[in-house]
């Protein structure tokens, strides 16, 4: 899937010269936590965001440093944080230079960026030009999108031979000692598993077979160091 294909279009935009107040109100009116900026062409120049308004005199929460600190540090770098905790338009205090990506990479692509970055949006950019955002709200609608809502009927044979060919694919469950047998639409796992996380990625695997109405869980812990059978463990209370 590419990024185009669930990205937001036409987002919401601030300029250059907008007013840090502004700023603030937009992105409080359309419930969202950060805005890129743009120039007077359209292009990407920055991104503002609700981690750059932590750091502000009207709050008092400005970086306060002892008086050796104010020896020892960088006096450009000091200038900056002073710029960033009174600064009264967005140019001052936005964040730049910015990640960006193209409407047509992948969507697994983004999902790198944004967690190598630590960061929650994407601006997409083509030709030089600000075309949309991807969020990872933009994410989670289209996780809600493409997962099945409604119980799809298949063959008790068709369903086995699906669970058993996706099994073989993984490296976790090649031994082949996990076993399968479905009826009536019910997926019955058994044989044994020398890892019990095993456990539950093999369920995870029946579940998502299409006509799997439910899974039933017979799989036998082989602690592989002393090879014997082992209870699994206890879910925690919460």
């Amino acid at each position: 899937m590419l990024v185009q294909t669930i990205m937001t279009s036409s987002p919401i935009t601030v300029s250059t010269s907008a007013l840090v107040a502004d700023a603030a109100k937009l992105m409080l009116d359309h419930h969202i936590s950060g805005v890129p900026v743009v120039d007077a062409n359209g292009a990407l120049v920055g991104m503002v965001t609700e981690s750059d308004f932590l750091r502000r005199g009207e709050l008092d929460t400005e970086r306060k440093r002892s008086w050796l600190m104010d020896l020892l540090g960088s006096p450009g770098k000091i200038a900056d944080e002073y710029v960033r905790a009174y600064g009264r338009k967005v140019e001052e205090v936005m964040s730049w230079p910015v990640t960006a990506i193209s409407p047509l990479a992948s969507l697994s692509d983004a999902v790198k960026l944004m967690e190598k970055q630590n960061i929650k949006r994407l601006p997409v950019v083509e030709n030089g030009k600000l075309v949309g955002i991807i969020a990872r709200s933009d994410l989670l609608r289209a996780v809600y999108e493409t997962l099945p809502t409604a119980p799809v009927s298949a063959a008790d044979s068709e369903i086995e031979a699906a669970i058993v060919s996706e099994l073989k694919k993984h490296i976790w469950s090649k031994n082949g000692f996990i076993r399968v047998n479905v009826a009536n639409g019910i997926a019955e796992l058994s044989g044994t598993i020398f890892d019990e996380r095993e456990r539950l990625a093999a369920k995870v695997v029946a579940e998502n077979i299409p006509g799997v109405q439910s899974v039933v869980d017979q799989l036998v812990w082989i602690d592989p160091y002393y090879g014997v059978a082992m209870s699994p463990p206890e879910t925690p209370v919460a």
